[in-house]
């Protein structure tokens, strides 16, 4: 008989024993692999936190106690333990549930959350919030699988304070970022300090000694000092300690008994709790053990063997090719990551030029910054950062880089809709906020020779910061003939149109492909997004309507830039502007993304015969 079958809200597991939890721990992971290898998600990290979760659910009452996962991708147990688990084929896809917590799915998803390292924040928050409403439940941070390498988390620490009696801090230590065990002696301590009976012993002696007339608060300082002085001295580190907390560990992440226990100690106190855990990541199936980086993020793959049906090319790679190229003849090249680099394509980069390749963890604000002290003395820094996560350093791209006219190269990977990962990464914000940096120049290949040609033009040709952005994925439909001569932009199609379309980036493809089926239809493609060329702007005026395509908003973006060109230069025909309007990009492929914003290219058919009148 499945357990796993019978469960269907934390309620369910509450009565279980030891041995049934164990079980239906095995019984999540066989059904995690089996559910992940035909929609595609975040595999590794999930198997890593399965025992977590389930002693989260047994110890505490979800939602009144509320637990906040960081990053939200180690949700997968979390949601298949609230409710979701006959939803778990529609993971990722669209309409389905989300790879993240997402509150609208359910009450016990406390904040979305795609990006890392807020965790603890959110819960000083919630924590301090009960605490003035008299609300006694507990609020618990899950951050790991290296969100605590990103700033925020140490801004949280620093802020937490010794006043936050409900809140518990799980450090999730999966070997991402995070520092050894600390000792056999530590361990055994954390057993003693673990058990309810102590936890309960120690609060009796503290109550009775606070008893004693006019010595009792005296006796009691020194009992506490005295215990902070051994634990101080057993542990090596006291990092956690000196902030504030209660810091229990390491602990075996997959041992649930002792899980249980922990978190069980954790809520007794009246103190805010760290605890600190040791888990796998991929645990329990082999090749996302063996290989955690592949099965992070991966997308469909064979259950049973494990190999997925990824393509080699794709952007990424193309630019780790070129940036390869380049370093070989200009020892002034850097690669900057903000720990994406398997995902940005730096891995060949990393093993021929360990020392060119800086990897700063989650922390894209201090890449920017350190980039720009790189450049100064001379150096020439690249940081290949994914678009959604582009987003944390909008003050150090003005401040740090802009400003002093500083050239760092910005590589803008997952630029454009990204499919399955739903609203936090989809990289459509980047041309808005980089289009209103000053001094910036932003260029967009459609195919990976444009890209290495315009890394070059970025590098060694343009004055100041550089920003290219290139999709995820591979390279589409190239029409016959075209090639990329280094122009700002490039005129396809008939010249005395009475159609212009304009586009950039992948886009272009879905344009020309659509440029084929029609007649007497002008396609304008900017190679060089900031500034925009004004020759391209005095081309698309020749014509009555002109369609912009982009992928990405329009508030700020390239389109609205176009089209105030047009309205400075006294345009007097209509403009059309196909984009993402004032709402976030819902999880979906990109092709149903494409064609939900009327970017495909039989929309584009549409479109443009719909201007004709036709």
């Amino acid at each position: 008989m499945s357990i796993l079958d019978n469960v269907n809200s934390p309620k369910d597991i509450k009565k279980l024993s030891i041995n049934e939890l164990e079980q239906l721990c095995s019984e999540i992971r066989e059904f995690m692999v089996s559910s992940v290898s035909s929609t595609g998600g975040h595999l590794a990290s999930n198997l890593g936190v399965v025992e977590l979760t389930v002693a989260l659910h047994k110890v505490f009452n979800s939602p009144a106690d509320q637990i906040v996962f960081d990053v939200g991708h180690q949700c997968y147990t979390h949601k298949i333990l609230t409710g979701r688990k006959d939803k778990f084929n529609t993971l990722r896809q669209k309409d389905g549930i989300s790879g993240f917590t997402r509150p609208p799915e359910s009450e016990h998803d406390i904040f979305s959350s795609g990006h890392s390292s807020t965790s603890i924040s959110e819960c000083i928050g919630l924590a301090k919030a009960k605490q003035l409403k008299g609300d006694k439940g507990k609020v618990i941070a899950v951050i790991g699988d290296g969100a605590l390498t990103g700033g925020l988390a140490y801004e949280a620490l620093n802020n937490s304070g010794n006043d936050n009696s409900n809140l518990i801090v799980i450090l999730n230590d999966n070997n991402m970022s995070i520092s050894a065990n600390v000792g056999s002696m530590a361990k055994n301590l954390t057993t003693i300090r673990t058990s309810p009976k102590y936890v309960t012993f120690k609060s009796k002696i503290q109550r009775g000694l606070a008893k004693l007339p006019k010595i009792g608060s005296h006796l009691n300082r020194m009992f506490t000092l005295i215990n902070t002085k051994i634990r101080k001295r057993v542990y090596n580190s006291t990092f956690f300690e000196d902030l504030g907390f209660r810091y229990y560990g390491p602990i075996d992440g997959h041992d649930i008994d002792a899980l249980i226990d922990v978190l069980n100690a954790a809520k007794a106190h009246n103190h805010s709790v760290l605890i600190h855990i040791n888990t796998v990541k991929g645990k329990g199936y082999e090749p996302a053990e063996k290989n955690p980086t592949l099965f992070h993020g991966i997308g469909k793959f064979d259950a049973i063997s494990g190999k997925t049906l990824v393509s080699a090319n794709n952007f990424s790679s193309a630019f780790g090719k070129t940036m390869c190229r380049f370093a070989k003849k200009d020892s002034r090249i850097c690669c900057v990551t903000a720990a994406m680099a398997e995902g940005t394509g730096l891995v060949e980069f990393s093993n021929l030029y360990p020392k060119r390749l800086f990897d700063v963890g989650i922390a894209e604000q201090h890449a920017l910054t350190f980039c720009s002290g790189l450049a100064k003395n001379g150096m020439v820094p690249v940081f290949a950062v994914y678009s959604t996560f582009l987003q944390r350093s909008y003050d150090q791209l003005i401040h740090d880089i802009a400003m002093q006219n500083i050239k760092v190269i910005l590589a803008i990977d997952r630029a454009g809709f990204v499919g399955e990962d739903g609203e936090s990464h989809q990289g459509v914000f980047d041309t808005s906020y980089v289009n209103s940096v000053v001094g910036f120049t932003m260029y967009a290949p459609s195919y990976y020779d444009e890209l290495e040609a315009m890394f070059y033009d970025g590098i060694y040709k343009t004055e100041g910061a550089v920003a290219i952005r290139y999709p995820r994925g591979t390279e589409s439909y190239k029409p016959d003939g075209y090639n990329y001569e280094h122009k700002n932009y490039d005129t396809l199609g008939d010249e005395d149109s009475s159609v212009c379309v304009v586009t950039y980036g992948r886009e272009f493809s879905n344009c020309a492909q659509a440029l084929d089926v029609l007649k007497n239809t002008k396609l304008i493609k900017l190679n060089k997004i900031k500034p925009i060329d004004k020759d391209a702007v005095k081309s698309a005026m020749k014509c009555d309507t002109i369609i912009f395509a982009e992928e990405a908003v329009k508030s700020g973006g390239i389109g609205q830039s176009f089209a105030e060109e047009l309205a400075i230069t006294g345009y007097k025909g209509k403009f059309i502007h196909i984009c993402v309007d004032d709402e976030f990009v819902k999880q979906a492929s990109v092709s149903e993304q494409l064609r939900t914003y009327r970017l495909d290219t039989q929309s584009m058919i549409e479109e443009v015969e719909n201007a004709k009148g036709k």
